[in-house]
């Protein structure tokens, strides 16, 4: 379903060794968020999208792979 998208979501986690804990008192979402996108029931929402976004920047991370598979859900 969201494959590529769940998958660069988890690449996101881990390219800095944080747990789902952790990622998601990071992005202000729950940890339950966090599961069901990496396992792509489900997809950031526009709020979630730009705390992604301020993430990425923060931590130096690219944020355009993951905007353009979201953009194709949508």
């Amino acid at each position: 379903m969201l494959m590529s998208l769940s998958s660069d979501l988890k690449y996101v986690r881990q390219k800095l060794f944080l747990t789902q804990d952790d990622f998601a008192a990071q992005i202000k979402v729950s940890v339950a968020t966090i599961n069901r996108w990496e396992n792509g029931r489900s997809r950031p929402n526009m709020t979630a999208m730009k705390n992604l976004k301020a993430f990425c920047e923060q931590n130096n991370l690219p944020f355009e792979k993951l905007e353009s598979e979201w953009l194709k859900e949508v």
